[in-house]
C-alpha cells in the first residue's frame, strides 16, 4: 500500500484517534495532507474537532466520577493539579477555552475541570468552542504549512514521503524529550 492510499484510506480516523488522544501533530499532518490533495482540509477539522471534543469530555466525566479518588492515591498528578486549580480559581473561562494550547496539561485538565465539579453544562458549551478554535487553528496551520514547504521546495512530491516521515519522526523526538524531562523531574523531587 503506497503512502498516498494509506493517507486517504485511515486518514481521517487517524486524525479523530490522534486528536482524542492529544492531537497536535497529527492534525499538522493531516493539514499539510489536505494541501497536498490527499484530504480535503473541512473533514480534517471535522475529525480533529470530533476528537478532542469526545476526548475531553470523557476525561471531563471520568474526572466527575473518580476524580478526587484518583487523586488522593497519586500525589504527582495532585502536585500538577494544584497548578491548574490555582489558575481555575482565577481564569476559569479562558482555562477552558485554552486548556489545548498548553502542552502537558492537555489530557489532564479536562480530567481535573470534572474532579472541581464545574457544571457538565457549562464545560460542554465552553470545551465545544475551545475544541472549535483548536482544530481551525492546527489544521489550518498544516494546511499552511504544505503551502509554504511548496513555494520552498520545487518538486515537493518526490520529497512528499519523507516529509511526512521527518515530521513525524521530529514530533516523536520532541514528544519523548517533553515526557523524558517530565519523568526526570518528577524523580528529583
Amino acid at each position: 500500500m503506497s503512502l498516498e492510499e494509506l493517507i486517504t484510506t485511515y486518514g481521517y480516523s487517524a486524525i479523530a484517534i490522534g486528536a482524542f488522544l492529544e492531537g497536535e501533530t497529527i492534525l499538522i499532518l493531516g493539514g499539510f495532507a489536505a494541501h497536498r490533495g490527499y484530504l480535503e482540509l473541512p473533514w480534517v477539522l471535522v475529525s480533529a474537532f470530533l476528537g478532542t471534543l469526545l476526548g475531553d469530555q470523557l476525561y471531563f466525566y471520568i474526572g466527575r466520577v473518580k476524580g478526587k479518588s484518583i487523586l488522593e492515591k497519586r500525589p504527582h498528578l495532585k502536585c500538577k493539579s494544584e497548578k491548574v486549580f490555582a489558575i481555575l480559581n482565577k481564569h476559569q473561562t479562558l482555562l477552558i477555552l485554552g486548556f489545548r494550547f498548553m502542552y502537558g496539561f492537555r489530557t489532564i485538565t479536562p480530567f481535573l475541570l470534572g474532579a472541581c465539579e464545574i457544571r457538565p453544562f457549562r464545560f460542554l458549551i465552553l470545551n465545544f468552542i475551545g475544541a472549535l478554535i483548536w482544530s481551525m487553528t492546527i489544521g489550518i496551520m498544516g494546511y499552511l504549512l504544505g503551502h509554504t514547504l511548496e513555494l520552498i521546495i520545487d518538486d515537493i512530491k518526490r520529497y512528499e514521503a519523507w516529509l511526512f516521515i521527518g515530521l513525524s519522526i521530529l514530533s516523536a523526538i520532541a514528544w519523548c524529550i517533553y515526557f523524558l524531562s517530565k519523568k526526570k523531574s518528577s524523580t528529583n523531587k
